[in-house]
């Protein structure tokens, strides 16, 4: 989630950190070791996913998880996909980690750290699915260069889709939704699947963020893009 500017990143994420209760703590403690991976600035060792998840299965990239309850769910209604989750804030990692737990999946990573790092780090083509949901707005216009939906991301998170492959996007800014359209459209390698914006899908489950967006008035939009 980062773009180099004079020589520094740009971030599209503020760098966040919490404290841990027991359970999460444990969580941690107990499956970062087995589905952890910490993404290192820099690092551009090939990840090879068939040897991260222990399979030779489509992989689903979701980028800033928040808490994980979306990740977890979809992750256990879909065994035959990998899942691969990566998320700055720590609390949020230890959520899923302890959510992953207690459903006993197998089909799911959660990785540390800038996630525009971590999709350098992946072959053209090994993603079936990227999923943006509700990513920063960052609505003041001179912090428009950090949000993630801008056009060199976008080009670099098509090619990590497979032919075929989507991304899917949602967010509760309607300038950034619309942003964010532009974008995707000027995209010539994906074509929208819906000829605007997409019904909210039913397989994404309500998050407690999206809730408090409509309690708060705001229209939820959703982008379903297919790399052609």
């Amino acid at each position: 989630m980062s773009e180099l500017t004079a020589g520094r990143p740009v971030r599209t994420f503020h760098p966040r950190r919490g404290r841990m209760g027991n359970r999460h703590a444990d969580a941690f403690a107990e499956l970062w070791p087995v589905m952890g991976i910490t993404i290192e600035d820099g690092d551009r060792t090939p990840l090879d996913l068939a040897e991260l998840f222990g399979r030779d299965a489509p992989t689903v990239l979701e980028i800033g998880f928040g808490m994980g309850e979306t990740t977890a769910v979809m992750a256990a209604g879909d065994l035959e996909r990998n899942y691969l989750g990566v998320e700055v804030h720590t609390p949020g990692i230890a959520n899923l980690l302890a959510l992953a737990g207690a459903r006993g999946l197998t089909n799911l990573r959660v990785a540390h750290g800038d996630a525009m790092e971590l999709v350098r780090r992946l072959a053209p083509g090994s993603l079936d699915a990227v999923h943006s949901f509700f990513p920063d707005p960052w609505p003041k216009a001179r912090h428009h260069k950090r949000r993630l939906i801008q056009p060199s991301h976008v080009a670099l998170l098509r090619e990590r889709l497979r032919v075929g492959g989507t991304l899917h996007c949602a967010t509760d800014w309607a300038d950034y939704a619309h942003a964010m359209a532009e974008t995707l459209d000027g995209d010539a390698g994906l074509v929208n699947v819906y000829d605007g914006f997409a019904p909210r899908p039913e397989r994404r489950p309500v998050t407690k963020f999206e809730q408090r967006g409509v309690r708060d008035g705001r229209q939820i939009f959703d982008l379903v893009y297919r790399r052609h």
